[in-house]
């Protein structure tokens, strides 16, 4: 099954739906999402996308109870305090904002780790489990939305990085 990987969307909407087309067009249907949104108006974008949301708040996140009831509209979408362990199919999966919050023992019983907050794209492991960072999907600091393609059963992941002016800082 493959999912998609975002963090940090800061609100640029156009970013979010431009991410969301290349997923659906490689056949992502759920997106797991590692925390700030910001604003719940940036949760129509996977609404309008047809596509499944688990995250969970970030640090920037000002209106948690405006973003759960954004989230409330769309089919399968729910957010989490975060760190929040899911499982998807035998794969069980901990999203989590900031690795730092989480133990060494919650990532190990994990089989997959998906976190934000550092805005960088980066992808390692720590014995059996992978632990993925999707990168910003803003785009604000590093000149670039990103995002990433993961196929839960074989934990290949494939970045995805939107290039052209349009999205340059």
């Amino acid at each position: 099954m493959l999912v998609g990987l975002m963090a940090d969307t800061h609100d640029r909407v156009p970013a979010v739906r431009e991410l969301l087309k290349e997923m659906t067009q490689r056949g992502v249907g759920m997106v797991l999402h590692a925390g700030d949104y910001c604003s719940p108006f940036v949760l129509q974008a996977f609404q309008d996308a047809g596509v499944a949301l688990a995250g969970v708040f970030g640090h920037n996140d000002g209106d948690p109870e405006g973003l759960k009831a954004m989230a409330a509209q769309g089919m399968g979408h729910e957010l989490f305090e975060s760190p929040h362990s899911i499982t998807i199919g035998d794969q069980k999966i901990l999203i989590v904002h900031d690795l730092g919050d989480v133990s060494q023992r919650s990532i190990s019983s994990h089989q997959l780790v998906v976190h934000g907050m550092e805005h960088q794209q980066s992808m390692k492991t720590r014995g059996d489990t992978l632990i993925i960072n999707p990168g910003e999907s803003c785009g604000w600091i590093h000149g670039a939305p990103t995002a990433a393609v993961l196929d839960i059963q074989t934990k290949h992941a494939e970045f995805i990085k939107l290039t052209g002016e349009r999205w340059t800082n």
